[in-house]
């Protein structure tokens, strides 16, 4: 029986090469997308053309009713899921002087409410079977902080609070609870920051002289997800090329 893997926020960037990473070690791939997401069908169409089976469905991370329902259709259609994956997540950057309630809110509810509405849906299914993997993906600015993110900065380090916490009530059982923190990794969201800036002020903080690769974190979950990672819990792992240390 081929494990079930539930990558949240999976279409493009660091969530489609975690998702591309997972089906190639033969687990039963699933992502969610936005109920708002237009593209949708074509990025699964294009993916399933290259053969990776995955299978897509509507959900609000942000939204506890949302996740509640998504897992419930997946568990139904695809299985229970083993391996959950709370990738999804915003930015809304500015100065905490310009910054609203709204622009907090938002961030708050899609990168650290989300982990909580999705974990807990499958939490309870993975103790009683006495396996499951749970890995939430934070970000090196959780662990250092960084200008004009107090918003994103907070949640993400909330997601290593939560981490700690839960993995210690469920270490017994063959569940572990992990975060991964990457530094500035060649995505979308990346790579839509000025290359002068990329340039001059970004790079130069990176020891080894470069952007991450997307397939060098899937990596580093996909060794979270296997069962020789089952002495690793309420670990925070950075995958920052060197850019910070602690």
């Amino acid at each position: 029986m081929s494990r079930v893997a539930l990558v949240t926020g999976g279409m493009g960037g660091l969530g489609e090469a975690i998702c591309i990473k997972l089906a190639a070690l033969g687990y039963k791939v699933v992502t969610t997308y936005s109920p708002g997401n237009k593209t949708w069908k074509e990025w699964l169409d294009s993916m399933n053309k290259m053969g990776f089976g995955f299978r897509a469905y509507p959900c609000d991370v942000a939204n506890f009713d949302s996740a509640k329902a998504c897992v419930e259709q997946v568990a139904k259609e695809v299985g229970v899921v083993d391996v959950l994956v709370n990738n999804a997540g915003i930015t809304r950057d500015m100065t905490f002087k310009k910054m609203d309630k709204v622009n907090w809110d938002a961030v708050m509810s899609t990168n650290l409410d989300s982990t909580f509405n999705m974990t807990k849906q499958v939490c309870d299914g993975m103790l009683d079977r006495g396996w499951g993997r749970i890995i939430n993906i934070s970000s090196v600015n959780g662990q250092k902080g960084a200008f004009g993110q107090t918003n994103y900065s907070a949640a993400k380090a909330g997601m290593h609070g939560f981490t700690k916490a839960l993995a210690l009530e469920v270490a017994r059982k063959g569940v572990t609870v992990n975060t991964i923190s990457p530094g500035y990794i060649g995505t979308k969201m990346v790579m839509a920051i000025p290359t002068d800036v990329l340039d001059s002020k970004i790079i130069p903080q990176i020891p080894m002289g470069r952007l991450g690769k997307p397939e060098e974190v899937a990596g580093l979950v996909a060794y979270l997800a296997s069962d020789e990672a089952a002495f690793l819990t309420g670990a925070n792992i950075a995958i920052n090329g060197g850019q910070h240390m602690h």
